[in-house]
């Protein structure tokens, strides 16, 4: 028996409100309650990896000369509702707000990400750096 698969979301449609690199807080889940930083974000499928969470043994089977068998611990995907991005202002686990403020040498306005609590811009670390 097949079992049907998700549809994925167009990518022209996909939008998330946490990017990789953010760190974020787990809220529901075996892991609830811990921080860590999201290596890899899925928007067609509304999922984040988080470094070091959600960690789920994995057996392999040998391929060849290439890989060897065994068990393997591996971070697993978790749905991005689960999750609360952190501040980088205040710290706190925040809802997040979009809003246009000028930026740049052009003080040209540009989407950016808000804190609902402290109402300051979210830092981009993919950008910053």
């Amino acid at each position: 028996m097949a079992v049907k698969q998700k549809e994925k979301k167009p990518l022209h449609l996909a939008k998330m409100k946490i990017k990789k690199g953010d760190t974020v807080l787990i809220i529901t889940g075996k892991d609830r309650g811990k921080q860590g930083t999201v290596s890899r974000a899925m928007p067609q499928d509304d999922k984040v990896i988080v470094e070091g969470l959600n960690i789920v043994k994995k057996h392999v089977r040998p391929q060849g000369q290439t890989r060897q068998g065994g068990v393997i611990e591996k971070a697993m995907p978790i749905h991005v509702s689960n999750t609360m991005l952190i501040c980088t202002e205040c710290g706190q686990p925040t809802r997040v707000a979009h809003d246009r403020r000028p930026m740049g040498s052009d003080q040209k306005l540009r989407p950016v990400r808000v804190c609902k609590k402290c109402h300051k811009v979210i830092e981009d670390r993919m950008r910053s750096s």
